[in-house]
């Protein structure tokens, strides 16, 4: 199991730094959405980040627009871009064609999808489909147990990444069940008194 280390929130200096020190542990860094609207792609691009062995996702959230969103990203340097799985069916269709074109990655964000509307949209076989528990929702989220339950309604879906308030205790659940490629971590790693501390213990419990 990967992990995917997500920063957000922060200014543009400390987003770097929090890279470069997070490149060499993690399999994956987020550049989170509040970032991309505050500083664009190419404040984040991959060259300026300084990343040598870490992969770059940007948190785009792609609803419309998406062969010039995933285009203008893809050029700075990412390797992987999401869109909202409620984009339309033309819009998901886009993103993924520019992404093979490119030889990157789409991530699918579940947030607020429903099951017709994933049974329309699960035939995107290099794909990610990442379930995402809303900062907004304050309901209860158990990720191992939602990724159960969704690996049981679609098990043609095998790629699965999984994000919301995942602690160590989750990840080694996950780990466990063997069914996610990628745990998505945020606060408990970037908000940690020891970023790089905390990233190892997670990488402990993943690998």
């Amino acid at each position: 199991m990967k992990l995917q280390a997500a920063i957000d929130r922060v200014t543009l200096e400390q987003a770097k730094d929090l890279a470069r020190q997070l490149d060499p542990i993690v399999d994956i860094i987020e550049m989170g959405t509040s970032l991309i609207k505050d500083y664009g792609f190419y404040a984040l691009n991959k060259e300026a980040l300084g990343l040598q062995h870490a992969e770059l996702l940007l948190d785009a959230k792609t609803i419309d627009e998406g062969q010039y969103e995933f285009e203008k990203g893809f050029e700075t340097g990412a390797d992987i871009l999401t869109v909202m799985g409620a984009a339309s069916q033309g819009t998901l269709e886009t993103t993924y064609k520019v992404a093979e074109r490119y030889g990157r990655q789409m991530f699918i964000d579940l947030m607020e999808v429903n099951d017709q509307k994933l049974a329309a949209i699960d035939q995107f076989e290099n794909a990610i489909y990442g379930l995402h528990h809303a900062k907004d929702d304050t309901g209860a989220f158990d990720a191992a147990d939602s990724v159960a339950s969704f690996h049981q309604k679609y098990p043609q879906i095998k790629r699965i990444n999984v994000a919301g308030g995942i602690d160590l205790n989750q990840a080694r659940k996950l780990k466990a069940q063997g069914i996610t490629e990628t745990v998505i971590v945020g606060s408990k790693i970037v908000k940690a008194a020891d970023p790089v501390a905390a990233a190892k213990e997670f990488m402990k419990e993943v690998k």
